[in-house]
């Protein structure tokens, strides 16, 4: 009976992450479809200041999930009056929330010497009030895995969500056409999530279900405002002692970077908590869901990430105006640290579905204090941007170590097995873009144009992806032929 739901939880899991690869992957590659169409109608100080507002629109997302959903889809046997009083207490949440951020507009203006803000803010804001109704059903989704289901809503709304944002920046409206695009993606999740989850609330609300739910929530709420602060600091910093162009070029390195390992941490983070729920308080079966889910992860993160970082010159040419070239400088350094995210993801999972979101919370803030330290301490010793972003990606890395720590005590699973599942891939992907790199430099002095960017772009990455591969099926990599042998069975 074991090995039989063993396996039907195996077959669910790779459903999963198969349908979250190719929602995740799908809304990326939309979403630089349109960001490259709005890049070379935008101007850098477009992005900044729509990038200023950014955080804290995060911030009050994650005050008005305030922790409840992931302790909804954390609680094994959740109930509709557990659902109905999570979703009545976000709306009054987030109601608030946008009143307070409303009149604080001025002030945000204020602080950042820039009027403009002011009304931006008031309707940039207003989008998370109408993302709030979303928030249960997509729980609910998540819940059960229907990443099916996830993968057509975020599809659908980015479609429409980016055509606006486009007609509008064609018109002239700049960053409000940035802004409604915002807007327009969450109205769309909103809709479609009610109709896939066929969930409905009701009127009957008891407050305790939120009191049951709090001591864990709680935990969860700070730790998810300290990771927006941790996610953001760089867009804090820079648009208080710097201008909005040094804004807007390091978010346009960040948006490329977030787009392949948020490819990679939404596919991971959309599984893995169910996942590691489900297996229940047997370690050992944890710790082989646990090393499973390391290695198809590192498989796909290092290679995905460092090929970008070795591509991103190329890329950002390829795609935009040359004002944009600074950018791509700052995304070498991003998309390395980006490489670790996704590991990251899945330590903090294992963690949060242990019950344990008091270590996830005083980790994740440690976390932020070293990197907010350690970009000062840069600053004050005058160095530039690309410091502070190095100093950034290398307490990301450093991290890692101290989660494993965390980890071990709740499955005591040795820090030499994860390397053990971690370096092949590591290493690997790291010696196969130095390879391509050196075998494709002498190509790199040619004639600048567009098209012979996007020659080399597409050269180095096929190239790598043939060595990668080559290379992981020359010493038999076992996750690899998984891989395989589950596509083509599901292609069957």
């Amino acid at each position: 009976m074991q090995q039989e739901n063993d396996s039907q939880l195996k077959q669910k899991t790779a459903k999963g992450l198969l349908w979250a690869f190719m929602n995740n992957g799908a809304t990326q590659l939309l979403n630089a479809v349109f960001g490259v169409v709005l890049l070379n109608i935008l101007d850098r100080a477009d992005y900044g200041m729509v990038g200023i507002l950014t955080v804290f629109t995060l911030v009050a997302n994650a005050i008005q999930d305030s922790g409840f959903v992931t302790a909804l889809i954390n609680k094994r046997n959740a109930t509709h009056l557990d659902y109905n009083s999570v979703f009545w207490f976000n709306i009054c949440v987030s109601f608030t929330l946008y009143v307070i951020l409303f009149f604080c507009a001025p002030l945000i203006a204020d602080f950042y010497d820039e009027p403009q803000l002011e009304p931006l803010a008031r309707y940039y804001f207003f989008g998370f009030f109408i993302a709030s109704f979303s928030i249960v059903p997509r729980a609910i989704l998540t819940k059960q895995i229907k990443q099916k289901e996830l993968a057509f809503m975020g599809f659908f709304a980015l479609v429409l969500s980016g055509t606006v944002g486009i007609v509008m920046a064609l018109n002239k409206m700049t960053y409000w056409g940035i802004a409604t695009q915002t807007m327009v993606f969450n109205l769309m999740i909103s809709v479609l999530s009610w109709y896939f989850s066929k969930w409905k609330p009701s009127r009957k609300i008891s407050l305790l279900p939120i009191r049951e739910m709090f001591g864990f929530s709680s935990k969860m709420l700070i730790t998810n405002i300290f990771n927006q602060v941790n996610n953001n600091v760089f867009s804090i910093i820079l648009g208080k002692i710097y201008t909005k162009v040094e804004v807007g070029t390091y978010t346009q390195a960040n948006k490329w970077n977030n787009m392949g390992n948020s490819t990679i941490t939404g596919m991971v983070q959309g599984v893995a908590q169910p996942t590691f729920v489900q297996v229940g308080d047997d370690p050992e079966r944890l710790r082989r869901a646990f090393s499973k889910m390391l290695r198809f992860t590192s498989f796909v993160a290092f290679p995905v990430m460092f090929a970008l970082a070795l591509v991103a010159h190329e890329f950002i040419m390829m795609l935009a105006r040359t004002e944009w070239e600074s950018s791509a400088q700052l995304m070498h350094y991003l998309c390395v640290g980006g490489a670790f995210l996704p590991i990251a993801t899945l330590y903090y999972n294992l963690i949060i579905s242990r019950g344990k979101s008091d270590i996830y919370m005083w980790n994740v803030i440690a976390q932020g204090s070293a990197i907010l330290g350690a970009i000062l301490m840069v600053h004050a010793a005058g160095g530039g941007v690309d410091a502070m972003i190095i100093s950034y990606v290398c307490v990301v890395v450093i991290w890692i170590g101290i989660w494993h720590i965390f980890l071990y005590q709740e499955i005591r699973y040795p820090f030499l097995s994860a390397l053990k599942d971690m370096l092949p891939f590591l290493l690997t992907a790291a010696a196969t873009m130095t390879i391509v790199y050196f075998i494709t430099a002498p190509f790199c002095d040619f004639q600048p144009s567009r098209m012979s960017y996007a020659i080399l772009l597409l050269v180095r990455v096929l190239l790598a992806a043939a060595i990668y591969l080559g290379i992981l099926w020359l010493f038999g990599a076992k996750i690899l032929k998984e891989c395989f042998g589950y596509l083509l069975k599901k292609k069957k």
